[in-house]
């Protein structure tokens, strides 16, 4: 479980790149997935959280913080 909130901007995708949302982490770099829904990429970004994040310690480096943004 991830308990640092990390924000995360969806973006819907084109026909070309097979439509659905895409969901990045602009904290955590190629940190991202997607869905068919806003609400299913956001779900699924919070695996590819827990797993950047992993795979950051595992390398030893370091895990950023949240950033800040205004609500």
């Amino acid at each position: 479980m991830v308990e640092l909130q990390y924000p995360v901007l969806i973006e819907p995708l084109t026909p070309e790149d097979g439509g659905g949302f895409l969901a990045s982490v602009p904290d955590l770099p190629g940190c991202m997935s997607d869905g068919g829904t806003p609400e299913a990429a956001l779900r699924n970004v919070q695996d590819a959280i827990v797993e950047w994040i992993e795979e950051a310690r595992a390398m030893g480096r370091a895990i950023p913080r949240p950033s800040r943004r205004a609500a």
